[in-house]
């Protein structure tokens, strides 16, 4: 693992990152948000979901350096006494995993029809490629709205892990589309090199061709997809909650924490909008500007 890492940092890449200060400061924060949010069962300083550690007299409290605030609430309470530091970091931990697990499945599902479409042609090409004309005919929220509510429908009683899952599948269904269709453009562009050629007149399968040997050359716009798509993922996570069809209120997210801070926002508790507000703002800019750069350092040309 160091020895990659070492000729990560040597590699042109490598280089690109260390000579460009928006893309340090952007993974750093981007660093700072994912590990706080993965890891806040043991960083946040209490369990906002444990209800018999909460106490009525502590809601509503400002953040620690104002008037009226207390040193063990850093960045307040909310109206049920929850700190809300502790449920920022566990709001993003629920954010980053189903945003990170919906773009895993949209870049396995994009990535595979992507090849499939620009390597095989034909009809094959056409039906998968006017699929997802189709799908990009609809906004991708409200594709993701229409399957929250239907799934809410057939399951009105539905646990966590059912609505977890709901809502990864509604925006992964959505997210696959980019994939295949950049895919798609880069595989007919790679499939009639004469490495390709090579590859056919020696007997070696197209299977294998497919991912040996072009899915390698066609990985550097993926990279840089899937990061954007990261931050479009949570912003859309977010927003489903927000709206009421995303993750149950047992287990807050940075959109119900958002939601909940917008009702109280003209009793004059800013503090329960504004802190999960910047957290969410927080991890979408690093994350974009992560790809920007990405973009920027895989593609010479553009600079």
């Amino acid at each position: 693992m160091s020895n990659l890492v070492v000729r990560w940092w040597d590699s042109d890449v490598g280089y690109s990152f260390r000579h460009s200060p928006t893309a340090m400061v952007a993974a750093l924060i981007a660093l700072l948000c994912i590990v706080g949010g993965l890891f806040a069962p043991w960083v946040a300083p209490h369990n906002p979901l444990d209800l018999t550690t909460l106490d009525l007299m502590d809601a509503r409290l400002p953040p620690a350096w104002m008037e009226g605030g207390s040193t063990k609430y850093l960045l307040g309470t909310d109206d049920q006494g929850r700190d809300l530091f502790s449920a920022i970091l566990y709001g993003a931990r629920i954010s980053l995993i189903v945003g990170g697990i919906s773009v895993v499945i949209s870049v396995i599902v994009g990535v595979a029809l992507g090849l499939l479409a620009g390597f095989v042609g034909g009809w094959v090409d056409a039906f998968l490629m006017r699929l997802c004309d189709v799908m990009l005919s609809f906004p991708a929220i409200l594709i993701a709205l229409m399957i929250a509510g239907v799934a809410r429908a057939i399951y009105p009683n539905a646990n966590e892990q059912v609505s977890f899952g709901v809502l990864i599948v509604a925006i992964s269904l959505t997210g696959w589309v980019q994939y295949a269709r950049t895919v798609r453009g880069s595989t007919l562009v790679e499939r009639g090199k004469e490495y390709v050629q090579a590859a056919r007149v020696t007997g070696v399968s197209s299977m294998k061709i497919m991912y040996r040997h072009v899915l390698p050359n066609v990985t550097g716009p993926v990279l840089v997809l899937a990061t954007v798509q990261l931050a479009t993922a949570i912003i859309t996570e977010a927003t489903l909650s927000f709206l009421g069809v995303g993750v149950p209120p047992t287990s807050p997210s940075l959109g119900t924490l958002i939601n909940n801070g917008n009702a109280v926002l003209f009793s004059g508790e800013w503090w329960v909008l504004l802190f999960p507000a910047g957290m969410l703002i927080l991890i979408a800019l690093s994350v974009n500007l992560l790809g920007d750069w990405l973009r920027d350092a895989l593609n010479p040309r553009l600079n």
